[in-house]
């Protein structure tokens, strides 16, 4: 809930919307003097942004709907990311086997030249085609395919850098209000009144500039917005007309490990789509995605049976290990709010971003009435390039910004000597030799140069306190909770942590209850 204080001031900035979109813009802003308020009605990230395939690429299947400039956009910013959270962001080969009756050859090599070059000079190893018959990486694969191709990109903990985002934001001094609903938005002159809502708790907020960044949910907020500026006693006029969004559901599942090694591999499906195999958590294998439309926003979205059996075909095309849906040991799903540009297939639907100002009024002029930004579509990879352009097209509204900062400053645990996160790790087991080096592994990966802090000085297991699973700890709990706004069991165990891969059932359900009586109450 907001402070008195807070209640009576006038912000620059209100974010709606706590994705990776939302909390980017609200790092950014608050970083340049801004004063910021975000407000997300859920946990930070809960939906679209930590349902991704985990990838912080240039989208090589891009290249094929001519998408260039969104390609190369994206190849520079996987750079600056891979620099600027090491712990978070590690670079992974991909292996693609050629299958010469969907693409041909030449096709696929003239495509990954241009996608080792569009972005300029790359930190990444170049790709090369392989002798499947004989590398290493051809040893899961049917002999089917006995030529193939690798090229670079990089993985990400897609929740984490949300919450990331979020956490160094607040250290700037933005208001992070997270399980808190937009119920109502109204223009006076030249500001924005919001009506928010927690638990039942209601206050309101004032800002001088409006960001929509709710995803899937931008025309639910689209819907509670009024115009109050008309004559006296009028009634609220409409919120103008907004571009629209197409919804679609990316779907994926997880199994237990189907190989060896840390690369990645690509598949190419018979209707010509891409599905990806990827190295999860140690233990497992992250297969995904689906492209299938999903109209409507409320309705939780879930693999189902149709797109299960269609990544487990994907693979078995492939691999010579097998899978079906008894396999499965997790899935998620999550709506991309894409920008709808009229294509019918979902697939070929643009990934690039779009931004609608409205801002009534000669723009710079005191006076003019307070805008509006709305963000439509967009990809995780090119999230800071996008809360740039958001601030540039906001900038004759707001105070005066200092310039750009997030391409090189490093997010939270991200700023390790020389970006190597394998140096730090064998560092942080010198120091901590009484703990498990699988342990100290895995929170070294979530937390980077903050791993010492998280850790606070335990020298042996038992300082940790009550070990839940997973390497799922009392201390590491304690500082989720405190530090990222951990309220419920599901924050921990899905998205700050993914330990809940690691237990059961019966134990996620008992870690749940003790959560609820001994941290949550």
């Amino acid at each position: 809930m907001a402070s008195a204080q807070d209640r009576a001031r006038i912000f620059d900035l209100l974010i709606v919307g706590g994705g990776v979109n939302g909390c980017g813009l609200a790092r950014d802003a608050a970083g340049r003097g801004l004063s910021v308020y975000l407000c997300e009605k859920g946990d930070l990230g809960s939906a679209t942004s930590s349902a991704s395939t985990k990838l912080i690429h240039g989208g090589l299947r891009y290249l094929e709907y001519y998408q260039f400039r969104l390609v190369r956009q994206a190849l520079a910013e996987r750079d600056r990311l891979l620099s600027i959270a090491p712990h978070i962001v590690t670079p992974r080969r991909f292996v693609v086997p050629h299958d010469a009756r969907l693409r041909a050859a030449w096709r696929i090599r003239a495509g990954l030249f241009l996608y080792d070059h569009l972005g300029g000079a790359a930190r990444l190893p170049i790709s090369i085609p392989v002798d499947l018959r004989s590398h290493r990486y051809g040893r899961p694969l049917k002999p089917d395919f006995p030529r193939g191709f690798v090229y670079s990109d990089c993985w990400v903990d897609d929740a984490r850098l949300v919450l990331l985002n979020a956490v160094d934001a607040a250290n700037r001094g933005a208001r992070i209000a997270t399980r808190t609903t937009c119920t109502g938005l109204r223009r006076q002159g030249d500001h924005w009144v919001a009506r928010l809502r927690r638990h039942g708790m209601e206050w309101q907020v004032r800002a001088r500039a409006l960001v929509n960044a709710a995803g899937p949910w931008v025309e639910d907020v689209a819907a509670v917005m009024q115009d109050a500026t008309g004559p006296a006693g009028s009634p609220p006029a409409e919120a103008p007309p907004q571009p629209r969004i197409r919804l679609v559901r990316g779907s994926h599942i997880v199994v237990p490990r189907l190989f060896q090694g840390q690369q990645a591999y690509l598949f190419q499906g018979e209707d010509r789509r891409v599905v990806f195999a990827i190295p999860f958590q140690d233990a497992f294998t992250l297969i995904g995605t689906t492209d299938e439309p999903h109209p409507d926003p409320a309705q939780p979205p879930a693999a189902s049976p149709a797109e299960i059996a269609y990544l487990c075909s994907a693979v078995n095309r492939y691999l010579k290990r097998s899978i079906a849906a008894a396999d499965i040991v997790s899935s998620f799903s999550g709506i991309r709010p894409l920008f709808d540009d009229g294509q019918e297939d979902p697939s070929a639907v643009s990934r690039d971003y779009v931004l609608h100002l409205d801002a009534p009024g000669p723009e710079g002029v005191g006076g003019a009435a307070a805008p509006v930004l709305t963000i439509y579509g967009g990809k995780i990879t090119t999230y800071r390039q996008l809360a740039e352009r958001v601030l540039d097209r906001l900038a004759p509204h707001l105070p005066a910004l200092s310039r750009p900062w997030t391409d090189k400053a490093p997010l939270p645990g991200g700023d390790l000597p020389g970006h190597d996160l394998e140096g730090f790790i064998g560092d942080l087991i010198l120091r901590h030799p009484g703990l498990d080096r699988t342990f100290l592994r895995r929170i070294a990966r979530r937390h980077g140069s903050l791993t010492d802090a998280v850790l606070d000085n335990a020298k042996r297991p038992a300082d940790l306190g009550r070990d839940f699973g997973g390497g799922l700890t009392e201390c590491e709990i304690d500082w989720l909770h405190r530090n990222e706004w951990a309220e419920t069991a599901e924050d921990i165990l899905w998205r700050r942590t993914k330990t809940g891969l690691f237990m059961s059932e019966e134990g996620r359900d008992l870690f749940a209850d003790w959560f609820e009586h001994q941290i949550a109450a």
